[in-house]
């Protein structure tokens, strides 16, 4: 189950759907899972556009509301050098308006998610973080899943504090890392990060995910640095997203250390090589052996 934003990327030359839980989604049903997308979409001709997208996509859209409180979601992209990319949120959005009856929840609770995933841009507005807790209190055993994925004006370090408390498996890049550590007190380095968040917060595992150059996982007592793929940038876009999709694929599947790390880096890089969030991407090279 995944729980956040859909919202249009607009970039300088199109518009293209997006939001990670949205793209997660995608790649995991790719991989085979069934994932849930629990958001909003405005009563307007981009709400009904990403809700066609979205069911042309293959993902469930039980739980994707419509709402005409709020307009459908959308960001302003910015790409800079490399893998520099800001984004610009028009808040408030539809998603901010997503609310679960009690009926919804009984139904997740006997749906018994494995896993629900969600980020800290959802979670930044009252009613969307009610709906988070709403969420993993009906589903107690599911394992939580927090991608920080940090966006200007909406990262309070209190909230952020909050969120990784709640989490058994973290990930963040390079620039969470450094903002976890002003705002924190967490270290520095990727591989001091895990040992001291996984102390602090009684995480399960995480990960640091360092561009081309790879990415630092920590799963139980077990810690690995692997290394990257050298790929062209096309567009930065959405690899962070395939990234924790492998992730999530591969600790589910209790593949080892040295599996997930390279099926998510090379999931990463993939998306990173193609233009747009949600490209496909071949699977097969990267699976274990």
């Amino acid at each position: 189950m995944l729980v956040g934003e859909v919202l249009w990327d607009r970039f300088p030359d199109s518009s293209r759907l997006g939001g990670a839980p949205l793209n997660v989604a995608v790649h995991l049903k790719r991989l085979r899972h069934n994932p849930l997308l629990v958001s909003a979409v405005g009563a307007d001709p981009p709400g009904e556009k990403a809700r066609q997208a979205i069911k042309a996509l293959g993902l469930d859209t039980r739980l994707l509301q419509s709402t005409d409180q709020h307009p459908t979601g959308s960001a302003t992209v910015r790409l800079g050098a490399g893998d520099d990319t800001s984004f610009v949120i028009e808040r408030p959005a539809a998603y901010d308006a997503v609310a679960l009856s009690d009926a919804t929840l009984a139904g997740i609770g006997r749906w018994n998610p494995a896993w629900i995933y969600y980020g800290t841009l959802f979670a930044s507005s009252a009613q969307p973080r009610s709906v988070l807790h709403q969420l993993l209190n009906a589903a107690p055993g599911a394992a939580r899943f927090y991608d920080l994925n940090l966006r200007p004006g909406f990262e309070p370090p209190a909230l952020i504090d909050e969120l990784l408390r709640l989490a058994d498996v973290v990930k963040v890049n390079e620039r969470e890392l450094q903002f976890l550590h002003e705002h924190l007190h967490l270290p520095a380095d990727p591989e001091g990060f895990c040992r001291v968040g996984a102390e602090r917060y009684a995480w399960r595992a995480a990960c640091v995910t360092l561009g081309a150059r790879g990415c630092v996982l920590r799963l139980g007592g077990a810690e690995l640095a692997a290394a990257g793929f050298e790929v062209d940038v096309a567009d930065p876009v959405g690899a962070g997203d395939a990234f924790a999709a492998a992730l999530i694929h591969g600790i589910a599947s209790d593949w080892p250390l040295a599996s997930i790390t390279r099926f998510a880096n090379h999931a990463g890089a993939q998306v990173a090589a193609t233009p747009g969030a949600i490209p496909d991407w071949s699977t097969e090279e990267a699976l274990p052996r």
